[in-house]
């Protein structure tokens, strides 16, 4: 089959979001080539891929934070377009290694951004995330909602590819970028043969739950729950990983169809209603019918108290919506959690 739609380049494409995307992409007529250095991942994901699409995906494995291999990938491979997921996105460890973060997430994009250069691809979809809001007080956060300073590194390192690529797209109108904002993703695929399997201990929320309630953890911490909101506990806007996996087909669709007010556009993805964490323990053991093993702890620094989306832009521009809820995150996690 040649190239439908084009061929794109997924990074990190053997992660959670990158793989559960690449199946949305060949859905939707795309053809996808894969990178990743397998630091936080590996290649069963795209095993589970070629059995949900019939399609083998290549993977190549490559530090995207190396300029010559980058380089030279961008040369092998005809490509109509990028989504740049590769970054480490771990909070708490972004904390403890600065360095390391800013070294891997920023270099990768500049990589990235050279070998499209040099190769004229100029369709980018870029991972950014609500962390780059800090901890605003302006609820639900709309695109124009003034972004804080960072809680965290990891934070920081968005918030610098998106200024990059803003100062970027200022002087090439020919380079368009979609800059995607996601929420807090979840769930797995209704298949149960990819869901979220990072090599590195989870820390995102519904893994953490799933875990404990089948005993590969024999309890979970909640962090802190004398927060100003409704139970005293985190609040978060949970989308689940199809919902967000459609949302980049749709904004490469849209690139390619020159749809775009300016050559840097901006999107929340949410679904728009904020659930406590306490609230998503509930919507889990009514789900499964789990009692699940937790007690309260502190605070855990870099965390930000409530965050939720408004993504009126993304329906009206875009024409996503999300068609999931807790409830179906819940489901979808726990059955892949059991098939693993």
């Amino acid at each position: 089959m040649g190239m439908r739609k084009g061929r794109i380049l997924v990074t990190g494409g053997c992660g959670y979001i990158g793989s559960h995307t690449i199946v949305d992409l060949i859905d939707n007529g795309y053809e996808v080539v894969a990178v990743d250095n397998l630091s936080n991942a590996d290649e069963s994901a795209l095993a589970g891929v070629a059995k949900i699409t019939g399609r083998q995906v290549r993977n190549h494995v490559i530090d995207l934070a190396e300029r010559e291999p980058t380089l030279r990938l961008f040369r092998e491979e005809q490509l109509t377009g990028v989504i740049h997921f590769a970054a480490l996105k771990a909070v708490g460890e972004s904390v403890q290694q600065p360095l390391r973060y800013f070294y891997n997430n920023i270099n990768s994009l500049l990589n990235v951004m050279a070998g499209m250069a040099e190769t004229g691809v100029n369709n980018l979809i870029f991972s950014s995330s609500c962390s780059v809001y800090g901890n605003t007080t302006d609820l639900p956060v709309t695109e124009t909602t003034p972004r804080q300073a960072a809680e965290s590194p990891y934070a920081r390192t968005k918030q610098m590819g998106e200024d990059i690529l803003q100062d970027y797209c200022r002087v090439h109108p020919a380079f368009k970028t979609v800059l995607l904002r996601y929420f807090n993703p979840a769930g797995a695929h209704p298949s149960s043969l990819i869901g979220e399997a990072s090599a590195n201990p989870a820390s995102n929320l519904v893994p953490v739950i799933t875990e404990t309630a089948m005993g590969k953890r024999s309890e979970m911490t909640v962090f802190g729950d004398t927060y100003a909101t409704r139970d005293g506990s985190c609040i978060r806007d949970y989308i689940h990983v199809m919902d967000l996996a459609h949302a980049h087909t749709l904004a490469l669709d849209f690139l390619l169809a020159n749809r775009q007010q300016s050559n840097c556009e901006l999107f929340n993805l949410g679904i728009g209603e904020g659930v406590s964490v306490l609230e998503a323990i509930r919507a889990f053991e009514q789900v499964t019918g789990q009692r699940l093993n937790y007690r309260i702890g502190p605070a855990r620094p870099g965390d930000v108290e409530a965050i939720y989306a408004n993504y009126d832009k993304a329906a009206a521009e875009l024409g996503w919506q999300p068609t999931y809820d807790i409830t179906d995150i819940m489901r979808s996690a726990w059955a892949w959690q059991q098939v693993r």
